[in-house]
């Protein structure tokens, strides 16, 4: 059961983080510099709370199961999860402080141009929540009985 709910988790992780990638950031894109900063202050600290949450949910649960089973790669998959918090940590927050410090009516194109190199290594966050969520669904096929 922990497994599951690794899994689960971890997919739900990858399909906000992939979201925000593929539907929230180009359109906040298409905004006016002021705009632009006045919409990823609210968005960034409300995904920040989710994916959080489920980012440390979810290398729990994979750990739970790791012990439970004994199968590692259920250890490998809440590693991977779990990794979302130093990279996060040490690539985005920089440039999270910097658009936070920013007053909306003092943006400028270098505004537009951390929001869009945020996105970028925003994108590593996905590519972590979908590589956990393929190692929790091959360790789930593993330990299935055969």
């Amino acid at each position: 059961m922990f497994g599951l709910l690794a899994l689960l988790t971890a997919s739900v992780f990858f399909g906000a983080a992939i979201y925000i990638n593929v539907a929230e950031q180009p359109a906040r894109l298409r905004l006016d510099h002021r705009a632009l900063l006045a919409e990823w202050g609210p968005a960034y600290r409300r995904g920040f709370e989710m994916q959080a949450s489920l980012a440390i949910i979810s290398g729990l649960l994979g750990a739970a199961a790791w012990w439970q089973s004994g199968n590692p790669l259920w250890g490998l998959g809440a590693a991977v999860i779990i990794l979302n918090w130093p990279y996060t940590l040490m690539l985005i927050m920089p440039i999270n402080n910097r658009l936070e410090t920013t007053p909306p009516d003092q943006a400028s194109e270098e505004t537009r141009e951390l929001i869009m190199r945020w996105g970028k290594l925003h994108a590593g966050r996905s590519a972590l929540g979908a590589v956990a969520a393929v190692i929790y669904l091959i360790a789930a096929f593993d330990g299935m009985p055969g």
